[in-house]
């Protein structure tokens, strides 16, 4: 999932300072010539987010940072190999897999999902018939946000909820079927409209198509062949695997009030909208092999970095499980920011895939994220 996600609950996105046990930075480098990525990394900080981890690599080398700290309790400081929850960066590992089964003929992204799921969809004017997949990956299909769901929010997302059930699983079917009591958002095609559901509906479609749950088809597809060795899609497992900082929210509707561990969850409830693990040094190179065509033929990268508006920026617009962003000097970067309980992440990487930078903030209530974007690609 995005940061939207998270923030579904969390309403406010002003920036708001916590305590911390501890310096406020204490950080470490491996390399130079990053200066304005370190400075809004060490803003952020200073702001409230508990520890940040970032990776950077483009012509010059590798370059990593840390700063503030991955444990409030015992000041124990971020490492850059922390492992951590990406949220909806997710959602170009799901896509990339859908444009590869393209490529090989097994389906079309101009099937409808009905044809791959018949009767899924359906319910409160939702209708898989007039869904194409392409309309999932790409954010217009209408399909309701089953995490804006009042309920879903209760019992993910605020304190009471979240501790009574962390450890609950929930299939894609009963994901789909919250988003099935709602209305869709608009006709399918018309508009824009960021929804989790698109790609939980996405995943059954690769299930449907293949006969393997997505996580297999993704570590089979992407994970093994590139080596990721910090990547994985943990299902129903609680844990995020060492080495790894804990991950803080306030579990409420304001930035404000008690700071919670929320390290150990249950990923289920994002499946394969926002559930996998990763870190700063596999999502570089999972984007850097992308952009530069080693995971799509040429066809199926151009229908990947076809974008669609999105209307509520001028900066961004969304292709099929990427997203195209221009920053104040000019520079258009592609990736994906992923939040979900504990973690906000980002990872983009330059068109030719010669320049990326992947982070994360431990936290899922405060951040500078796109201070951290334009320092490192811009110097500011």
């Amino acid at each position: 999932m995005t940061v939207r996600m998270t923030l579904t609950a969390a309403t406010a996105v002003a920036l708001s300072a916590v305590a911390l046990a501890g310096p406020a930075v204490a950080a470490t480098d491996s390399g130079g010539g990053h200066g304005a990525t370190r400075k809004a990394i060490e803003a952020a900080v200073e702001a409230g987010v508990p520890g940040v981890t970032a990776t950077a690599k483009d012509g010059h080398g590798t370059w990593s940072t840390t700063a503030g700290v991955g444990n409030i309790k015992t000041d124990q400081p971020r490492s850059e190999h922390d492992r951590y929850r990406v949220g909806s960066i997710t959602k170009t590992f799901v896509a990339t897999v859908l444009l590869q089964l393209e490529a090989e003929g097994r389906l079309s992204l101009d099937d409808t999902v009905d044809k791959w799921l018949p009767g899924v969809v359906e319910g409160n004017g939702h209708d898989g018939a007039q869904i194409t997949l392409r309309q999932l990956l790409n954010h217009t299909s209408g399909i309701y946000n089953y995490t804006q769901d009042d309920d879903f929010v209760r019992t993910f997302f605020l304190a009471d909820g979240f501790f009574k059930h962390r450890f609950d699983t929930r299939t894609p079917q009963q994901l789909v079927a919250i988003a099935m009591k709602h209305k869709p958002v608009f006709e399918p095609g018309t508009s824009y409209s960021y929804s989790n559901t698109n790609y939980v509906v996405a995943s059954m479609v690769i299930e449907k198509a293949t006969g393997h749950p997505y996580g297999d088809e993704v570590r089979r597809r992407i994970i093994d062949p590139l080596h990721l060795t910090a990547t994985s899609v943990p299902g129903t497992r609680v844990t995020v695997p060492q080495p790894s900082s804990r991950a803080y929210s306030k579990l409420a509707e304001e930035t404000t009030g008690p700071t919670y561990d929320v390290t150990e969850f249950n990923p289920s409830a994002a499946s394969a909208a926002g559930g996998m693990i990763s870190d700063s040094a596999d999502l570089n190179r999972f984007y850097r092999a992308l952009l530069q065509g080693r995971l799509l033929p040429a066809e199926q990268l151009k229908e990947m970095k076809t974008t669609v508006a999105n209307p509520q920026t001028n900066d961004a617009r969304y292709g099929l499980g990427i997203m195209d962003v221009k920053l104040s000097c000019g520079v258009h970067v592609w990736g994906h920011e992923g939040g979900i309980h504990g973690s906000s992440s980002v990872a983009v990487t330059t068109a030719d895939g010669r320049h990326s930078l992947a982070f994360n903030f431990n936290g899922d209530w405060t951040g500078r994220a796109v201070a951290v974007i334009e320092g490192e690609f811009c110097g500011k």
